[in-house]
């Protein structure tokens, strides 16, 4: 991950979770999805995105599989006590090295059963350097100065993070989401690719930290709690780089890009004429989701009927498909089986998004693209890894592309019952 970029990332975004990128009131996931267009349509071939989250790996992966989540390059879990690389999770080890000085597990355990107040949480939480406990509010602030005290005496070092009105997570000094974001810093200036800008994302205590990172961005957005913005108040109320947003979650994450001028803040599924939306310089990722939000809209009805023949000529119409069931067919075939499919998914829970859409210039006019295209339907999730080979129809690098071929697999888990269920 660390040389998928040959520059420095014009923007990393180091996020939250639960009710930052993700809002558990929005059942529709629809702020997620305006991210998800925004990111992968402008920012996923020169930026990076990170999840910085309390969850575990166990919990992190559960909710990947419950919400229309994008895959970061880089994810620091279980509150900056690990992070991991890519797709495949690749853990580093360097950071466990750190991690590891003055910090012993088991006599955090043991000075923690003490204090009748706190309830360990469940075991997929207790990670090789966070230990994690349930505490009533009114008796937090107490039990944290004892704990402390007590871990001190036994000769450790460690961190104590209340967040969430509940939760209570013991850690090594060294660690924490700001610690982690430090670390990364540090990793990427060394090779001299530092983040032109970052911008951290946050709703609860257990973000202050990041906040706290010298030259960065920061939104606490519209929801963010109590414990935060009291943080805000009495260490950063006159930093003008840190917001509170007017809007929840990841909505109040496009507001920040927007606030601080750090690249496009206009998502796709926000623009109404979408389809004649200008394109920046060889977008090839702003095609690939155009392309996918019309496919969404002309199954929901959202589209006029009109707008297909605006899309047609974008296709070479002699150019192949390749099903993931192996059936291949003209792209002219595989348009006109679209076309007559208007409205099948009209008052349902249907989306489609796109994710990891990664291109790669393989000739004067010519890029092979690389995207995972999912689709939710109720409670059905189907997900194929996709190639396309798309073509500007300018020789001289023009803004318009038309696609010559596309071939699907079958993601690992993920098979339409039917095949015909599955058209693009």
């Amino acid at each position: 991950m660390m040389d998928r970029l040959s520059v420095s990332a014009r923007l990393m975004i180091v996020s939250d979770l639960d009710h930052t990128m993700v809002d558990h009131h929005d059942s529709e996931n629809f702020s997620l999805l305006r991210f998800n267009a925004l990111w992968e349509a402008n920012y996923r071939h020169d930026s990076l995105l990170v999840f910085s989250t309390g969850r575990s790996p166990t919990l992190y992966k559960e909710l990947r599989k419950e919400k229309p989540m994008l895959t970061p390059d880089i994810t620091i879990m279980s509150v900056g006590t690990e992070i991991t690389y890519g797709h495949s999770m690749v853990p580093d080890e360097g950071w466990v090295d750190v991690l590891n000085q003055k910090w012993d597990k088991n006599i955090v355990i043991e000075e923690a059963s003490k204090f009748s107040e706190l309830t360990p949480q469940a075991e997929s939480e207790q990670r090789p350097h966070k230990v994690s406990f349930y505490i009533q509010k009114d008796k937090a602030q107490a039990v944290t100065k004892a704990l402390s005290e007590s871990m001190e005496r036994r000769g450790l070092d460690v961190k104590i993070i209340y967040s969430g009105g509940i939760d209570l997570d013991i850690l090594p000094q060294g660690a924490g989401k700001g610690q982690a974001l430090a670390y990364l810093h540090k990793k990427f200036k060394l090779i001299g690719k530092l983040p032109t800008n970052t911008l951290v994302c946050g709703d609860s205590g257990n973000d202050a930290e990041l906040f706290s990172i010298p030259d960065v961005f920061g939104v606490m957005v519209s929801n963010a709690q109590e414990e935060l913005l009291q943080w805000h108040a009495e260490n950063a109320k006159d930093n003008s780089k840190i917001i509170h947003a007017s809007e929840r979650c990841a909505a109040g994450i496009i507001q920040a890009i927007g606030h601080f001028n750090l690249g496009p803040s206009t998502s796709l599924r926000d623009v109404k004429d979408f389809l004649n939306s200008s394109l920046e310089p060889e977008s090839i990722g702003h095609e690939i989701v155009k392309f996918y939000l019309f496919y969404e809209k002309w199954r929901r009805a959202e589209v006029e009927e009109s707008c297909f023949d605006h899309l047609k000529i974008a296709f070479n119409p002699s150019g192949v498909f390749v099903h993931p069931s192996g059936l291949e067919q003209s792209l002219s075939d595989s348009l006109n089986s679209i076309k007559k499919h208007y409205g099948d998914s009209r008052g349902k829970q249907y989306r489609v998004w796109v994710d990891r859409v990664l291109p790669t210039k393989i000739g004067l006019d010519s890029w092979l693209v690389k995207f995972e295209k999912w689709e939710l339907s109720g409670e059905e999730r189907l997900c194929c890894w996709t190639t396309a080979i798309l073509s500007s129809k300018d020789s001289n690098g023009g803004n318009e592309f038309a696609w010559l071929h596309v071939h699907q697999t079958w993601l690992e888990g993920s098979k339409a019952e039917l095949s015909s269920t599955w058209l693009f």
